[in-house]
């Protein structure tokens, strides 16, 4: 059968639209900030100073309640959020790496501890522009055009300068930033204990994307975190540095503008835990030193815990040692109930559920106003080795398996693709990476179900 002339048209026609409206759903361009130790309440209460939080959330999606990954801290969760698998998937199972006596070692920060595809890859496999300024696990990322890593100076972690320039790709690259974006970088201009430092990392995003427009940019702002480590939950440093935060929000806003992008951009802004309020330290492997499974002079130990903030992580000299296992399962269970009762216990399928190290059988999570502490005081700074608990009079902290609303963190999205004035009630961190992969038309290969999704449904 021949097809008239003016049905030719129309149907081309109405390809034509189609790809137009597709076109018109998802967005050229793509930031994802992460602002450390975010919490829903940072948007949701009106008292908090929030504007550009506060207005994104009311005019686009945003969640009630994000829940996290096992354990809820830093480098895990954000690897998770740039794969959107957990950390038995993507490799990266903790902030640090674990020694052979059970004390920390080096921070994970270099690109190939990942083990599963992430943005930037699918991004780059498409022929997108990507850009990332200070996200952790991201040094040596050959998937990021435009990269001022997460790094700082082994000698002096303090100064970020020198590590970071000799990290950035491409060389060059934070010489251009300072000059054109921030201005000269005094040490204490650039570090974590600088309350400036996100907004001098948003002035360095928003350099690039005036000027390079990457399609996919990540950043992470990390003073939030720092300040309810030291004061908790509340406290004035805590609405500071959630102000600065949200001003280094604004900033990106506004370079979004200058660059004449934003009506072709969505915004999410998300976390990678929660902040729970600590009153004790419990040291684990003071119990397990008392019953001569730990001895740190006598090379791995037979059994120790790894403290990761609000959980512990109980590793094995052998992994296939079952009887120590349940000899250390044991000690725990008979412990007083006054003391049973500060922390629960996990096995393996619990673990598992969010994510935790598949080499992992056995691990604690602290209830409210409990954390961790290796024999070495990794956790907290302090030792409390010969000390089952210990008084800490300092703020928060976090870790914790992610059950409860105070460690989750939180979400909003803001822009092409997404839905308006719209609030879910509960995501899982997975889901983010899935919701940037969605709206990009990027693939992760790492399937596509949501515990729940936050685009816009498609007419």
């Amino acid at each position: 059968m021949r097809l008239s002339h003016s049905y030719k048209l129309l149907l081309l026609f109405g390809i034509l639209f189609f790809k137009f409206v597709s076109a018109q759903e998802h967005p050229k361009y793509v930031v994802v900030i992460s602002i450390d130790g975010f919490r829903p309440e940072f948007y949701t209460d009106p008292s908090m100073p929030t504007p550009h939080l506060q207005e994104m959330y009311a005019k686009g999606v945003g969640a009630r309640e994000v829940t996290g990954v096992f354990p809820s801290v830093t480098y895990p969760s954000h690897t998770t959020l740039i794969t959107g698998v957990t950390p038995r998937e993507h490799g990266v199972y903790y902030n640090t790496t674990i020694q052979e006596d059970g004390s920390p070692g080096n921070w994970v920060y270099d690109f190939k501890a990942i083990k599963s595809k992430t943005l930037w890859q699918a991004a780059k496999e498409k022929g997108l522009v990507t850009a990332s300024v200070s996200w952790p696990v991201s040094v040596n990322a050959k998937y990021i055009d435009y990269n001022i890593p997460e790094f700082w100076s082994f000698e002096n972690p303090r100064d970020r300068r020198g590590a970071t320039s000799e990290k950035a790709n491409p060389k060059g690259l934070f010489e251009e930033v300072v000059k054109n974006a921030t201005g000269t970088l005094e040490i204490n201009d650039y570090n974590l204990f600088s309350p400036i430092m996100d907004q001098n990392l948003a002035r360095i995003a928003g350099y690039i994307l005036r000027k390079y427009k990457p399609n996919l940019l990540t950043i992470h702002l990390p003073i939030t975190d720092g300040a309810q480590h030291r004061e908790g939950r509340e406290g004035v440093l805590v609405r500071k540095a959630i102000a600065g935060a949200d001003n280094a929000v604004g900033i990106i806003r506004d370079a979004l503008q200058k660059a004449g992008i934003a009506e072709e951009t969505t915004i999410i802004v998300t976390g990678d835990h929660g902040f729970v309020n600590v009153h004790t330290l419990v040291s684990p492997n003071s119990i397990l030193v008392k019953n001569g499974l730990y001895k740190k002079r006598e090379g791995r130990p037979k059994a120790f815990f790894f403290a990761s903030g609000g959980a512990a992580f109980l590793h094995l000299g052998d992994p296939n040692d079952t009887k120590t296992l349940k000899e250390v399962e044991q000690l725990f269970s008979d412990l007083p109930f006054e003391v049973r009762s500060t922390f629960d216990m996990l096995h393996e399928d619990k673990i598992a559920e969010r994510g935790g190290d598949p080499r992992v059988k056995l691990a604690l999570t602290g209830k409210k106003g409990y954390g961790f502490a290796n024999s070495a005081g990794y956790s907290f700074g302090r030792s409390a080795e010969g000390n089952f608990m210990s008084n800490y009079k300092g703020g928060g902290t976090h870790g914790h398996y992610p059950d409860f609303y105070d460690i989750a963190t939180g979400f909003v999205g803001y822009g092409r693709g997404l839905m308006e004035q719209k609030t879910i009630e509960i995501m899982l961190l997975e889901d983010v990476a899935k919701i940037v992969s969605e709206l990009l038309e990027i693939e992760l290969n790492q399937g596509a179900s949501y515990y729940h999704s936050a685009l816009k449904e498609k007419k």
